[in-house]
């Protein structure tokens, strides 16, 4: 569906969104939304990360780290211990690729006919953020169901491993907003990318998500305590494991959430808003 399609109530191009009622907005988000989705229709190609990075990730951390973490021929362990906070590490890669997106938008100029059409600013970050939502929950998917292939077992209930889905997306998507601002701030996708490489690798390699903390140095095991990667990671981990604190990690990845978003997202629609 392309932008021109979209229905609106008449009103000036720009307009205060506060013009713009509820309905109005949220039928502004299901067009965009379909319109997002129809190009990954078109393009299918954009979809090959959150198909395959689950598969190629799970079976090199396995099959390298596995029998180094629990011994030879116990890769089953490790995958116990791996594909929970792996639910974290997918959440994050995938909202890096929204950031990129907006920024290719701006540079292809889709973005200018946004800009003379009578909807709302943030309904085009909105509807960005629900796609990229639903690939995100693909990835995890993929990312739980080679998990099963290679052993994984649900040992706390199902309501709980829906829990940790739940909550590996909600963070997900609070990372997401971080990843807008940047597109909408930097100048080009590369920049983007490498500027959310930096961010990433840090957070993931020191955060519990592929190790255990205890053999790290004292300030590198300080960094991870206060890392949301890790605690989303202990949290999934917790509550597909059946076992271990859930309560202290649940609550400050979501408190992580509610942050992020709460200064990013103003920010971000701020942003587009002047550069629209």
């Amino acid at each position: 569906m392309s932008a021109a399609t979209l229905t609106a109530p008449r009103v000036k191009p720009g307009a205060d969104e506060g013009r713009i009622g509820i309905r109005a907005n949220l039928r502004h988000i299901g067009a965009l939304v379909r319109r997002n989705a129809m190009q990954i229709k078109h393009d299918p190609e954009s979809m090959f990360d959150a198909l395959l990075m689950p598969i190629i990730f799970i079976l090199l951390f396995v099959y390298v780290f596995g029998g180094a973490m629990f011994g030879p021929g116990n890769q089953q362990k490790y995958v116990q211990y791996l594909v929970p906070g792996m639910m974290a590490m997918m959440g994050m890669n995938i909202a890096m690729a929204v950031g990129t997106g907006v920024n290719e938008d701006f540079r292809k100029g889709v973005m200018d006919r946004f800009r003379t059409m009578p909807i709302a600013r943030s309904s085009v970050l909105i509807a960005k953020i629900v796609v990229e939502v639903g690939r995100m929950l693909i990835a995890t998917a993929i990312l739980l169901g080679m998990g099963f292939l290679l052993g994984l077992k649900i040992e706390g209930g199902i309501p709980a491993f829906l829990g940790a889905i739940v909550l590996s997306t909600v963070f997900g998507a609070a990372l997401m907003w971080i990843f807008i601002l940047l597109g909408l701030t930097l100048k080009t996708p590369q920049a983007v990318q490498g500027m959310a490489m930096l961010v990433l690798m840090p957070l993931q390699f020191g955060s519990s998500i592929f190790a255990p903390t205890k053999t790290m140095p004292g300030w590198l095991e300080g960094f991870t305590s206060i890392n949301p990667l890790s605690n989303l990671a202990d949290a999934a981990r917790a509550l597909i494991k059946g076992q271990g604190a859930v309560a202290h990690p649940t609550l400050i990845t979501l408190a992580w959430a509610v942050a992020i978003t709460a200064i990013t997202m103003p920010l971000a629609v701020r942003k587009f808003r002047n550069k629209t």
